[in-house]
C-alpha cells in the first residue's frame, strides 16, 4: 500500500500556543541595546513603533504564549497547513531518503508571511492603531501585511526594495487588491530614502533602506506603527505554528526527521520550522541535523560577522548582535528578494553560535535548477526563497542515495512561485547570473559596523 502524499489536520487539532525558544536554550541571547546609550532597550524604547503586546511577546521568558481566538479564526482560513511526502521528487531522484515538505503556499498571501502579519495586525488594531507601515522585499510580506490589515480595518503602507519592484509587478496590484498603498524603495517620500537616491539615483535598494523608510514614517505618526516581517524575536515566534504542525504530522506516520533545512534571509520561515523540532533535540527525545540555506550572494551566517548592527541603513533601530554584513550592504539583485537582507534574526544567530544548527550558501543557478526539478516533478511551482532549501535536500538526498541510507528529510516549502516566473523566465532561457560574494566584498561591508 501507498504511503499517504498528503497528512493533514483537522482545524480541531491546530495549535493553540506559539513556541517560544529562550526558555528552552543554554543561555540567553545578547540584549538589544539603545544606540545612543549602548544600554539594554526598554518597553518604553519601543512603544513608538509597537503595541506593549508585541513588545511584551518580544522578551517574554514563558514558553509558550497562548495565540488570541480572534486570529485562530483568521489563520482557519487556511491553516493548518499540509504536510506532503514527495515521493515523485524521491524517485525522480532515486533516493531512499523520505523527503517530506510543509507547503505554506496554501495561505491567501502564498506564503508562510501571513502567519505573523494576521497577529501583528490584531494586536495593532486592538491598541487603537489606525496604519502600519512596513517594508518588503519579494513582496511576500508586504502582500501578507496588507491581507492582514483588511481583516483588522488597518491602513497599510508599503516601501518595497526597488530591484524587486521593478521584477515583480503583479505584486504591486495584489497589495493594492488587498487593500494596501506601495511605494519603490529608495523613494522621494523620506528622508532616508532621499538621502539614499542624492547619493545613488539608480540605487536598486535593500531591505534595510526600505526598513529605514518603514519607520521613519512611523515615528512620525502616532497613529501609526511599524510591522516587521522577519528578524524580531516576535515574529518567529508567531512562525512556530508551521513547526508545531509539523510535529503533529510527522507524528501521524510515525516518523522523525534527521535533516531539517530552511531558507534563511531574516530568518522567520526557518525559524518557525526549525525552533519546535530543536525544542525536541533539547529534550532529547531526537537529534535532527538543523541546516540553514543562504544566498550565495548574501551570506550574513556563513561569511558575515557576529556583532552589534543597526537593522536598518539608516541606523534609526535599535543595536542588534546578529551576524551582518554590515547595515551599509547592498546585495546584488538576486531574484530571491526575500533573502536580500543583511543581517539574520539574532535569535538564530544565537542558536548557530551555541552550536546548535549549521549553514551553508548557494548560487541561484543551483537553487532555480531545484526548483524546476521540484515543479517538474511535485506540481508546485516554488518562490525563489525556498529553492535555496530545495536545493539542499536534494543535495542530501543524493548523498543518500549514494550511502543507501533512509534518512528523513523535512523542509518547509515557504511559497510558491505563480508572482516570480519572469525569474524562471531568465533561468529557462540560460540568462540567469550567478553572484557569488567574496571576502573583500565582505570586508569591505562590515568596516562600517558601529563600534560597541
Amino acid at each position: 500500500m501507498t504511503p499517504d502524499t498528503k497528512i493533514l489536520l483537522s482545524e480541531s487539532e491546530m495549535p493553540r500556543n506559539w513556541y517560544n525558544l529562550v526558555p528552552d536554550l543554554p543561555s540567553p541571547p545578547p540584549p538589544v541595546l539603545h544606540p545612543g546609550t549602548l544600554q539594554p532597550v526598554g518597553p518604553d524604547d519601543l512603544a513608538p513603533l509597537f503595541p506593549m503586546a508585541l513588545i511584551e511577546q518580544e522578551v517574554t521568558t514563558e514558553r509558550y504564549v497562548p495565540i488570541p481566538e480572534e486570529v485562530l479564526d483568521v489563520y482557519r482560513l487556511w491553516r493548518p497547513s499540509p504536510l506532503f511526502r514527495a515521493h515523485r521528487l524521491e524517485k525522480a531522484l532515486g533516493t531512499p531518503a523520505k523527503i517530506y515538505y510543509k507547503y505554506e503556499g496554501v495561505s491567501p498571501a502564498g506564503s508562510h508571511k501571513p502567519n505573523t502579519a494576521v497577529p501583528q495586525a490584531f494586536y495593532n488594531a486592538a491598541a487603537g492603531i489606525r496604519r502600519l507601515t512596513t517594508e518588503t522585499g519579494a513582496g511576500q510580506w508586504g502582500t501578507a501585511l496588507a491581507f492582514a490589515g483588511a481583516q483588522f480595518g488597518l491602513d497599510v503602507e508599503i516601501w518595497q526594495v526597488r530591484a524587486s519592484y521593478d521584477q515583480k509587478p503583479y505584486r504591486k496590484i495584489m497589495i493594492e487588491t488587498f487593500g494596501g498603498t506601495i511605494h519603490p524603495s529608495p523613494s522621494n517620500l523620506t528622508d532616508a530614502g532621499r538621502k539614499i537616491l542624492a547619493e545613488h539615483p539608480d540605487s536598486p535598494g535593500s531591505l534595510g533602506i526600505a526598513i529605514s523608510e518603514a519607520v521613519e514614517v512611523a515615528a512620525q505618526n502616532p497613529d501609526t506603527n511599524y510591522a516587521l516581517g522577519s528578524v524580531l524575536n516576535h515574529v518567529l515566534l508567531h512562525q512556530t505554528i508551521i513547526g508545531e504542525e509539523a510535529l503533529l504530522q510527522l507524528a501521524k506516520v510515525g516518523a522523525k526527521p534527521d535533516v531539517i533545512v530552511g531558507c534563511t534571509g531574516g530568518g522567520s520561515n526557518f525559524g518557525g520550522l526549525a525552533f519546535p523540532f530543536l525544542r525536541e533535540k533539547l529534550a532529547g527525545t531526537m537529534d535532527p541535523i538543523i541546516r540553514a540555506v543562504e544566498p550565495a550572494s548574501c551570506p550574513s551566517l556563513t561569511k558575515g560577522v557576529y556583532a552589534y548592527d543597526f537593522g536598518d541603513t539608516a541606523g534609526m533601530t535599535p543595536l542588534m548582535k546578529m551576524h551582518t554584513l554590515g547595515h551599509d550592504f547592498i546585495p546584488d539583485p538576486i531574484h530571491a528578494g526575500g533573502l536580500r537582507y543583511h543581517g539574520m534574526s539574532p535569535l538564530i544567530s544565537h542558536v548557530y553560535e551555541l552550536g546548535l544548527m549549521e549553514a551553508v550558501a548557494k548560487t541561484q543557478k543551483e537553487c532555480f535548477e531545484a526548483g524546476v526539478t521540484f515543479a517538474r516533478t511535485e506540481g508546485i511551482i516554488p518562490a525563489p526563497e525556498p529553492t535555496h532549501a530545495l536545493a539542499a535536500c536534494i543535495e542530501e538526498a543524493l548523498r543518500c542515495k549514494e550511502t543507501g541510507e533512509e534518512k528523513v528529510i523535512l523542509t518547509a516549502l515557504c511559497g510558491h512561485g505563480h508572482l516570480d516566473l519572469p525569474a524562471y523566465g531568465r533561468y529557462l532561457a540560460g540568462d540567469m547570473v550567478d553572484h557569488e560574494l567574496s571576502t573583500a566584498a565582505v570586508e569591505a561591508a562590515i568596516a562600517g559596523l558601529p563600534r560597541v
